[in-house]
């Protein structure tokens, strides 16, 4: 049910952030919700829908059909649900939850754009 942004109406595009700068493998803590107080490492961003999923945070339970052929066993399943993007901070490695902000550097000439921690100033992009 992911639709193009474009195509979406005014009402259906609220609540869907203009950008997301939270990236994959991020270490993040969760804010708000039933899982609040928990740290997992995002496993998939959805830039459409402004949700993320987290490792271990928002579990569901699935019912699945057996399906011999993919060596899939049938039975009640647990998997990850999607977060909204609002609900989430991420984590610095001293773990401390910050807002994302953005740096210009330049290095031997080069210039790009880091991401950086609003609370401590330190540089998260780990290239």
């Amino acid at each position: 049910m992911a639709l193009q942004l474009s195509k979406m109406t005014a009402g259906r595009r609220d609540g869907i952030p203009k950008r997301i700068r939270l990236k994959k493998d991020d270490v993040v803590k969760v804010i708000t919700g039933k899982d609040k107080g928990k740290t997992g490492r995002i496993i998939e961003v959805d830039h459409t829908l402004g949700r993320v999923i987290v490792e271990g945070i928002n579990m569901v339970k699935r019912a699945t059909k057996p399906n011999p052929q993919r060596g899939i066993k049938g039975g009640i399943a647990e998997r990850e649900a999607s977060i909204h993007v609002s609900n989430v901070m991420i984590m610095t490695s001293g773990g401390i939850a910050t807002r994302i902000g953005s740096k210009v550097e330049t290095v031997g000439g080069k210039t790009r754009r880091v991401r950086i921690a609003r609370k401590t100033g330190e540089v998260l992009d780990n290239k």
